[in-house]
């Protein structure tokens, strides 16, 4: 492996590619009331949760797919969500298939063409397109990289696969204060950098602090938190 990226670009009708490149997976739930954000919901209301992870999927995609350094991939669950009407346009899509988180993470690093692969969490406004080209640039010395989150879990995870694909995450407790540790420890061995600390919007808490901090900094976060201002919640 060389490190370096094809500049091929990402279309919703182009195929998938066959030659080395480097690979962005989002990690997306179906924007469906009671099955995503639901911890957020119970806060600001159905309908200003869904509307807020739509949005801020939307923002994310727009900064990150923009660049010609690598393909853009929704990994869509449920698996029957993948043609779905509502996804962002200009990514290829991938059905995540069954299991826990880990074993859909596995399962996507295990399949994509060859290549660094950087997974990243659809939730999290912070994302720039800087924080991806850090981490492929990191993979380029390392077997992996990784971005933690203050409450103990991950919001990005990469690999270089090469000469294998690794397996991360056995035995790792999701949503727990362990979960990176846990994921580390699978990591003994490689080469790990990690790339920077940020937060994902998980409950009203994280909703006020994003339009109080995050909002007035991050391109497109900002008109996602003042539309859905104006809206009334949700019972």
């Amino acid at each position: 492996m060389t490190g370096r990226c094809a500049t091929m670009g990402c279309g919703e009708t182009a195929k998938r590619p066959a030659t080395f490149a480097c690979h962005l997976v989002v990690m997306v739930k179906l924007p469906v009331a009671g099955k995503v954000k639901t911890r957020l919901a119970r806060g600001i209301g159905h309908a200003r949760a869904i509307g807020f992870y739509r949005s801020a999927l939307a923002a994310l995609v727009g900064r990150v797919k923009r660049s010609g350094r690598w393909h853009t991939y929704l990994a869509i669950a449920p698996d029957s969500g993948v043609s779905a009407p509502v996804w962002p346009r200009g990514c290829l899509r991938l059905a995540q298939g069954g299991g826990d988180l880990g074993e859909r993470m596995q399962r996507v690093m295990d399949q994509l063409p060859p290549g660094p692969v950087i997974i990243i969490g659809s939730d999290v406004p912070g994302i720039t397109a800087a924080h991806i080209a850090r981490g492929f640039r990191m993979l380029k010395g390392a077997d992996a990289v990784i971005g933690p989150s203050p409450d103990g879990g991950y919001w990005l995870i990469g690999l270089r696969r090469c000469p294998r694909v690794p397996r991360l995450f056995n035995g790792v407790r999701w949503s727990h204060a362990e979960t990176r540790a846990d994921t580390l420890r699978n990591m003994a061995g490689l080469r790990v950098r990690k790339i920077d600390e940020l937060d994902d919007v998980d409950d009203a808490d994280d909703y006020a602090r994003l339009g109080r901090n995050a909002g007035r900094r991050i391109p497109g976060v900002s008109a996602v938190i003042r539309d859905l201002s104006m809206q009334p919640p949700a019972p």
